[in-house]
């Protein structure tokens, strides 16, 4: 009754309801299974059944349904269901259908109830198709160059990030406090960005702009405290705060990096100069992402500090050559008047990752430019 799409969760899966028959059975019932991609999931979804800013609801057995992550349309409104429920709705065509009471009627008028779904094998009685199509081994014994059209929008060779001088961090700026949620999406949305990947300057335009500024409830808005001007985009910013030499910090709340893995949430605030994220808590995932790009992912050891922190602070990260797994680190943040508020931050750092900050990255000390 509504347009039903399916994306098989790898090649491996793909080919295997090819071969036994769930694919044939999904497309009877009009469904278009999709080619093993990220797809919808993460924006990468051309609709062209509603317009850009129409109110609409979609129903996900994806895990993740953050405002415009789907289809980058905010005003979609985004239910999770179990994959069964999914097809149920999409057969009757309604939010409301119950398939346990429920009957829908056909296109020739006939009146359908479901029947339960029978218990799926837990693995495929043949087991998973497999193939090495598209493989392409690493060439051995020869050395490769990678060569990128200097040109290219969509691709760029990385460079080394700068290693730790050894310096304590004094008086950054303070980028972005944001207030609740703030995901990897609202860190480094996904959609039409994702093009640019392969190129960490152009995607880094998308920093922050889904956060929340916590002083004036803005998404991707924040002061420049350069300028005084408020409401300016938070790339703009830190790329303002770059090119004057400055490094920044960004103040969070709780589960601060939720959602996908993407490594860009992490890349991208280290490119443009994030020193530190200090928050109330880490998702566990993102926290290790900023451990492996050099930035520090630190915590309030007093969850009320976060209510200290002032839109035109300046923050210093203290002692830090003595930072040591368990260690808490000391920070000072200095007000507009001049007046202080010391605080504790902690840290989960191992000695390895401390290794890795002082490297300037996990990459770094990896590839011997530590």
């Amino acid at each position: 009754a509504v347009p039903l799409l399916v994306t098989p969760g790898s090649e491996q899966v793909y080919r295997t309801i090819q071969r036994d028959g769930q694919m044939a059975a999904l497309e009877a019932i009009g469904a278009t299974v999709l080619a093993n991609a990220c797809g919808p999931c993460i924006g990468q979804w051309k609709r062209s059944d509603v317009k850009q800013g129409e109110t609409n609801s979609i129903l996900s057995s994806f895990n993740r349904n953050f405002p415009a992550r789907n289809d980058g349309n905010p005003e979609t409104l985004s239910f999770i269901g179990s994959p069964e429920m999914v097809v149920a709705v999409a057969l009757s065509g309604r939010l409301d259908f119950n398939p346990m009471t429920d009957t829908f009627t056909t296109a020739d008028g006939k009146k359908v109830k479901l029947n339960p779904p029978p218990k799926a094998d837990a693995i495929p009685k043949k087991g998973f198709a497999f193939t090495k199509e598209g493989y392409l081994p690493p060439p051995t014994g020869a050395t490769v160059e990678v060569r990128v059209d200097p040109a290219s929008k969509r691709l760029q060779l990385l460079k080394p990030f700068s290693k730790w001088d050894g310096n304590d961090f004094v008086k950054l700026p303070l980028l972005l406090k944001a207030k609740g949620k703030c995901t990897t999406d609202h860190i480094s949305p996904a959609g039409v960005w994702l093009k640019f990947r392969g190129h960490l300057d152009n995607i880094s335009d998308n920093m922050f702009t889904g956060a929340i500024n916590a002083y004036t409830g803005d998404a991707g808005k924040t002061m420049n405290q350069l300028t005084g001007l408020k409401g300016e985009s938070i790339p703009a910013v830190a790329r303002d705060y770059k090119a004057k030499g400055l490094r920044w910090v960004v103040v969070g709340e709780e589960n601060y990096g939720e959602g996908s893995s993407r490594e860009h949430a992490a890349m991208s605030p280290r490119f443009l100069g994030a020193a530190a994220i200090i928050v109330k808590s880490f998702a566990r995932i993102h926290e290790t992402n900023l451990k492996k790009q050099g930035v520090l992912p630190l915590t309030f050891t007093n969850a009320a500090d976060y209510d200290k922190v002032k839109e035109t602070d300046k923050i210093s990260l203290l002692d830090l050559k003595t930072l040591a797994p368990k260690s808490t680190v000391n920070a000072v943040i200095t007000h507009a008047d001049g007046t202080e508020d010391k605080i504790q931050l902690a840290h989960t750092l191992t000695a390895d990752q401390i290794g890795w900050f002082k490297a300037g990255s996990a990459l770094n000390l990896l590839a011997g430019h530590a």
